[in-house]
């Protein structure tokens, strides 16, 4: 039987961009949605995860969110090379480090400023983004605890060692608060309820399509949820590393 993929999903080469405007309008995209980023430094294996803060094309700057665990924040200030990466759309997004960060604490949150990429890669990889997509978005999640007058269902559209991305029908942001630790998150992982106190990083209502995201981080975890949230992961990584073999 003939696997009849579209131009679009078929496998595409990675691209390098290196024009300011190409990158600069690629980064603002994870920056708008949010998209989850990793951090690595070399001849390290912690990963750390960050976001996009401010993408600033006039100046050729770029800011990065605090880092999560923070203590990726002495290597950062070392002057060690790191390289992070992201995912927009199916979109793989990466750069590595060509120059150093400091620490800007003249907003209302900490972050990391620094020059702009010279180079980014640009690489789609859309069949295994839908594939790990595809298992996440079966997950159902609720927000509870006595911070809510009752709970919140909603689903889960990516996760991480760390925390995950979550969306919601309707406006739900009068009912939530930045900043707030909700002490029951569940989400019904394949393997079993996965229940949690998570703090709430982000949150944005899409007035076009009425939907609500929210960015939680695990606060707190036991031993237990931490090794659950990783099998998790693992099968969404391993489900992706099977497309991508299956689109080579």
């Amino acid at each position: 039987m003939f696997n009849t993929q579209s131009a679009e999903d078929a496998p595409q080469p990675p691209k390098v961009l290196a024009t300011p405007l190409e990158i600069s309008s690629n980064l603002r995209q994870l920056q708008d949605s949010h998209d989850p980023l990793i951090i690595t430094f070399h001849e390290r294996t912690q990963r750390f995860q960050s976001y996009l803060v401010d993408v600033d094309r006039d100046r050729n700057t770029i800011a990065l969110d605090e880092m999560i665990p923070r203590d990726g924040e002495r290597f950062l200030l070392a002057g060690e090379p790191y390289k992070v990466e992201g995912f927009h759309d199916g979109v793989r997004i990466a750069w590595e480090s060509n120059g150093a960060l400091s620490i800007d604490e003249s907003g209302d949150t900490r972050c990391y400023r620094g020059p702009l990429p010279s180079e980014v890669v640009y690489h789609q990889r859309r069949n295994a983004f839908r594939a790990a997509l595809k298992l996440a978005q079966l997950v159902s999640v609720e927000l509870g605890g006595d911070k809510l007058k009752s709970p919140l269902g909603g689903k889960l559209l990516d996760i991480s060692a760390t925390g995950c991305k979550l969306r919601f029908e309707g406006d739900i942001t009068s009912s939530l608060q930045l900043g707030q630790v909700y002490d029951r998150f569940v989400a019904a992982l394949p393997f079993g309820n996965m229940t949690a106190p998570v703090e709430l990083r982000y949150l944005h209502f899409e007035e076009r399509i009425s939907t609500t995201f929210a960015g939680v981080r695990f606060h707190n975890m036991s031993g237990l949820v931490q090794r659950q949230v990783e099998r998790f992961v693992y099968q969404l990584q391993r489900e992706a590393r099977r497309f991508d073999k299956d689109d080579m």
